[in-house]
């Protein structure tokens, strides 16, 4: 693996903190009397989490080793529902946070904003030496913008990601956040040449794999069966989980009356799972569908949601992360939308683009349940072990 070279990427030090270690999660060495290196890990919504978790992991293995790391965990507070944050603290066996900046919904340019103030007033009377963002979310590009104008390094995790549609927010937010980023992890190879083009040396692109896979390979043996699996009398492989949340998708009324429509419609009559986005429920609520085998569940929280993704017949969605998931578990993924990000799951995994046209759904899931569906593979190092090639890279920068 690529270590970054001293010349051109430097982290500035800051010796002897004279704060309490134990509250940075560190591990009870000397770290005051000793060069230790401070990481912010910022974390706001669902995905981001399951990304964080594994370098958590990664950095307190790497403690208890004797490293001189210390770790912070930043929750912006952009998902506060408990399922989709809450949850997963007790789940991924994360501790809690450091502090949580409480920014909570609202449009993308309150949310970035009061995410860059509230960020901001914490740096002032904490330093730190490096700020890691993961994923694409305004949480990311707000505290990557708050870092580097104090002056901090920032480390982007799942950098170089992109679709190529600009019309989509989380787009923007990727090329805002690797634009002013210093250290990029990538989960793909086609990720780095994405930043090549961009124009970054190819010596501070680092190729380390897929920490949100890191957390499902760990978590596997542990999905928990949701208490609607026996309530609904489900059976292995004679369901479909579905998932939706783009404002292509979802804000208006009749076109994702049609969607549902054209899914329920082709559906052979097994159930469709529908754990409902909160920014959904508001318009399912202007319309009525008469499907009895449409479920709709509040949102699952992680363990239970992966355990019904595993066992689907398939999974209809408009989520990047999940095609990730269901790339890696082998489950048959439809994504309704007209570009991605992840293109590896597409031509690796199990993954087909399907577009927001209703009428390309019946097709896809004809091809589903006449068994023509390709079974993929998995991509390289999407294999458990991209936080430690994270943490090792950052051990090697600060000896």
């Amino acid at each position: 693996m690529k270590l970054f070279p001293f010349n051109i990427l430097w982290f500035p030090k800051r010796v002897k903190h004279s704060y309490d270690c134990r509250l940075y999660n560190c591990e009870l060495y000397d770290c005051i009397t000793v060069d230790c290196l401070t990481v912010d890990l910022i974390a706001g919504t669902r995905p981001n989490f399951v990304k964080i978790a594994a370098i958590i992991t990664a950095l307190q293995t790497a403690q208890a080793r004797g490293h001189s790391l210390r770790f912070r965990l930043i929750h912006t507070g952009q998902h506060y529902h408990k399922n989709l944050s809450d949850s997963l603290f007790e789940q991924l066996q994360m501790p809690e946070p450091d502090i949580n900046l409480g920014v909570g919904s609202g449009t993308h340019a309150a949310q970035t904003a009061a995410a860059m103030v509230r960020y901001e007033q914490f740096l002032v009377k904490n330093e730190t030496d490096l700020c890691v963002v993961v994923g694409d979310v305004n949480s990311t590009l707000a505290c990557a913008i708050t870092a580097k104008k104090q002056g901090i390094p920032v480390a982007h995790v799942e950098a170089g990601l992109r679709s190529f549609d600009r019309s989509m927010p989380e787009e923007i937010n990727r090329i805002a956040t690797d634009s002013i980023s210093d250290y990029f992890f990538t989960t793909t190879h086609n990720a780095g040449e994405n930043l090549k083009r961009e124009g970054i040396s190819e010596d501070r692109i680092h190729f380390v794999g897929n920490t949100m896979i890191d957390t499902l390979l760990r978590y596997r043996g542990q999905f928990r069966q949701p208490a609607l699996w026996e309530a609904l009398g489900l059976q292995e492989k004679k369901y479909l989980v579905l998932t939706l949340h783009r404002p292509d998708n979802v804000d208006q009324p009749q076109h994702l009356k049609r969607i549902l429509t054209r899914i329920l419609s082709h559906s052979n009559g097994i159930p469709v799972i529908f754990p409902v986005h909160p920014r959904t429920v508001k318009v399912l609520d202007l319309f009525k569908l008469d499907f009895a085998n449409l479920h709709l569940t509040q949102s699952l929280s992680y363990l239970e949601f992966n355990y019904l993704t595993e066992r689907a017949k398939g999974v209809i969605t408009d989520s990047g992360g999940i095609t990730e998931e269901t790339t890696v578990m082998g489950v048959p993924c439809l994504t309704l939308r007209s570009h991605t990000e992840r293109p590896e799951t597409v031509t690796i995994g199990t993954n087909e683009l399907v577009s927001t046209n209703p009428d390309a759904i019946g097709s896809a899931l004809q091809n589903l349940f006449s068994g023509q569906w390709k079974k993929g593979g998995i991509p390289e190092y999407w294999d458990g072990k991209a936080a430690e090639r994270i943490v090792a890279a950052l051990i090697t920068l600060n000896s």
